[in-house]
């Protein structure tokens, strides 16, 4: 049932969550503070620093929570939704969501946007920005849907490796913003600005993969295919 997945979904995001937020509090916001300080060319300061910093953290995991539980509720309805046509089988399926999810709503948006370093000035306004985030979205889940569509067309007629070789094609298409699209922002271009965007990528890569395997785990528990200890001490006796 869709409130089944939706709640399995809510469940991964939540653990996802954590661990993000986690992330962002013990190297994400270190990292933005130091690029700050050494933009405005500021020392590090003690006494009321430490409270902002416990503050940050504090945000910083309850930020990671919410948005946790906002993916992993859309990753449930999803989820339940398009599984049928999903490629792969059990957990492989949430991990195809995930990618195509990583994909929509972050990985193509920022092949136009890229995640903006502190220091760094963006070059459009707010509300263009917002039309080009929301274009690149639909770019993004067009690519995932020829990927999927492709996939399917070819599985019929060869084997699984020639089918995710030609279901990879569509993403060459990512190469156009890249090659085509005009730059977004100015400043921000030294080691640890690359560094931060990086860590943001890496970041939303891993909130993807934890929510597809937490949410895989569920899956195959409430379908009763995770075998528990007494399935396996009978398993082990008639096999003795």
């Amino acid at each position: 049932m869709i409130v089944d997945s939706f709640k399995r979904g809510i469940a991964a995001g939540i653990v996802a969550g954590l661990a993000y937020g986690s992330f962002l509090a013990l190297v994400g916001n270190p990292l933005v503070e130091y690029l700050e300080h050494a933009g405005h060319g500021h020392g590090h300061e003690h006494g009321p620093a430490a409270v902002s910093e416990l503050t940050a953290a504090v945000v910083s995991v309850g930020s990671g929570v919410l948005w946790g539980v906002l993916l992993g509720a859309a990753f449930g309805v999803a989820y339940y939704l398009f599984e049928p046509s999903l490629p792969g089988a059990g957990t492989t399926k949430a991990y195809v969501l995930a990618g195509a999810g990583f994909l929509t709503v972050s990985g193509a948006p920022w092949l136009a946007l890229p995640p903006v370093a502190p220091g760094t000035e963006q070059a459009l306004a707010t509300d263009v920005r917002l039309v080009v985030y929301g274009v690149m979205m639909a770019f993004g889940a067009t690519i995932c849907v020829l990927s999927v569509g492709l996939y399917r067309y070819v599985r019929d007629e060869h084997d699984t490796s020639v089918a995710a070789g030609i279901a990879a094609v569509p993403f060459a298409l990512c190469a156009i913003p890249i090659v085509l699209g005009p730059t977004t922002v100015s400043g921000g271009s030294g080691g640890l600005a690359i560094a931060f965007r990086w860590l943001v990528v890496l970041g939303q890569v891993a909130l993807w993969t934890i929510i597809a395997a937490v949410y895989g785990g569920l899956d195959r528990r409430a379908d009763g295919t995770t075998p528990s200890l007494d399935d396996l001490d009978d398993e082990l006796t008639a096999g003795a």
